[in-house]
């Protein structure tokens, strides 16, 4: 629930609307007495950036998502500054920074293993009076958006989202909000600002960032905001894969994965980021349930504070496009196995032109799945060398996953489950009864043939 001071100090903000609030030059202030942002709530490195940037002679703002959190009483995961000095003026502040990115030049400041990420006020990229225009795309998306040197005002109106453009000061420890970003954070709502046809041509990830938001914080896309990313999702296969791979990471493990992948759906999204996948769904939509489940297995370890691996989570979202493929492949009359690795490497091929998966993830990926048509041969040797291989829990867990969502694999779990948990004397005798009980035939090894010593000369 929202605090009661968004309620008291703002008694007309309206519920959703399909109008289109435009941004406003003279800001809704809220005071110190009127808000709940602490500095003892704010890290002690954004506000030491804020009070150096200050001291130099510059203005510095907290703004975005700490802020919007803060109000939220919620805790940031990091602290983002605005100001008018440029990148370099902030660089020549901060011997501990560093400028980054070309598309979009920020400033990061480390505090040990802290970052505050430090933007320069954004002016109108169509009108810039230094020269540096911002360079588009034919399809409208930005290439290159450096024009600095706007005010407060002009920032607010070149951020993304009405809940994120609201700038706290320790000035006089007051919050501007320039573009309605109270109103719907009362109403609940991501509001895209300016024309979201044309926002997302700049920068089509502002579509997922909508999804992401909405799931994090339980709020509606606002109907305008909502309505474009229907019409406007391929431009996502515009976007570099390594990027979307950063994003893909964001949006689902941030703890609300299923409520994520839900919207993706809702807002036909998911097909542009996982086209195999997609497919194999309308052919089998019964997987919907393994994918959901381990999304949601995902937020739950994630609640826990335990650790997610991303091979794990792309092992699971490309699952039922292997299980297509592979099956494709049977019916070819390929055998069990070629037609795994065959149908492994078509579908990582397919998925890297979207989504560039690092080999550090798609390698142990692979080994997961490959394992699971290795698990059910539980032969003394096999079943050992299995429970020794370094991705077996992995695969185990995948196989519990699979059992979750509806297969009928329970004996095999509990097998692998009592495996686990049994002394190495008990393990030999359940191996042999598993092979004594077992429709498959006992293959007898072959001797091998001795050769005979060559001939002496």
């Amino acid at each position: 629930m929202l605090k009661k001071w968004l309620t008291k100090i703002l008694p007309t903000a309206t519920s959703p609307t399909n109008k289109r609030p435009k941004p406003i030059a003279t800001p809704f202030i809220i005071p110190r007495e009127d808000h709940p942002i602490s500095r003892r709530h704010i890290s002690d490195g954004a506000l030491k950036v804020i009070a150096k940037l200050r001291s130099a002679g510059f203005s510095a703002y907290l703004v975005g998502g700490s802020v919007r959190d803060l109000l939220l009483g919620k805790r940031p995961k990091d602290f983002d500054v605005a100001t008018d000095a440029t990148p370099e003026q902030i660089r020549d502040q901060f011997r501990n920074s560093t400028i980054i990115g070309r598309r979009f030049r920020i400033v990061h400041v480390r505090f040990g293993r802290e970052v505050i990420e430090v933007t320069t006020f954004r002016g109108d990229h169509d009108d810039d009076s230094s020269g540096k225009a911002a360079v588009k795309h034919e399809t409208g998306m930005l290439l290159r958006d450096n024009v600095f040197g706007g005010t407060i005002e002009e920032d607010a109106r070149r951020r993304d989202f009405t809940v994120n453009a609201m700038y706290y000061t320790t000035e006089d420890f007051a919050v501007y909000d320039y573009c309605h970003g109270m109103a719907d954070l009362k109403a609940k709502l991501i509001r895209l600002i300016g024309d979201p046809e044309t926002r997302y041509r700049e920068d089509p990830v502002r579509m997922l960032r909508a999804v992401r938001f909405a799931s994090k914080l339980h709020f509606t896309i606002e109907q305008h905001t909502g309505e474009s990313i229907h019409t406007l999702g391929h431009l996502l296969r515009n976007i570099a894969p390594a990027r979307l791979f950063d994003e893909m990471l964001k949006l689902f493990l941030s703890g609300h994965a299923v409520a994520t992948f839900r919207l993706l759906q809702q807002y036909q999204l998911f097909q542009h980021l996982f086209p195999a996948t997609s497919a194999a769904l309308i052919a089998h939509p019964e997987q919907v349930a393994l994918l959901e489940q381990a999304l949601a297995n995902t937020d739950e370890r994630l609640a826990a504070e335990k650790t997610v691996t991303p091979a794990f989570l792309f092992g699971a979202l490309l699952w039922p496009a292997l299980q297509h493929a592979f099956n494709q492949l049977q019916k070819d009359g390929v055998p069990d196995m070629p037609a795994l690795q065959q149908a492994a490497t078509n579908v990582i091929h397919r998925q890297l032109q979207t989504i560039a998966i690092p080999r550090r993830f798609s390698l142990p990926m692979r080994e997961i799945w490959d394992l699971q048509w290795r698990l059910p041969n539980r032969s003394p040797r096999r079943a050992e060398n299995l429970f020794n291989h370094p991705r077996f829990r992995a695969a185990y867990d995948f196989l519990l996953l699979r059992q979750q969502s509806g297969e009928n694999l329970k004996d095999l779990c509990d097998w692998w489950t009592a495996y686990q948990h049994a002394n190495q004397d008990n393990r030999v005798v359940m191996s042999h009864e598993e092979r004594e009980t077992s429709d498959a035939p006992i293959r007898k090894r072959r001797r091998p043939r001795r050769r005979k010593p060559p001939a002496a000369n």
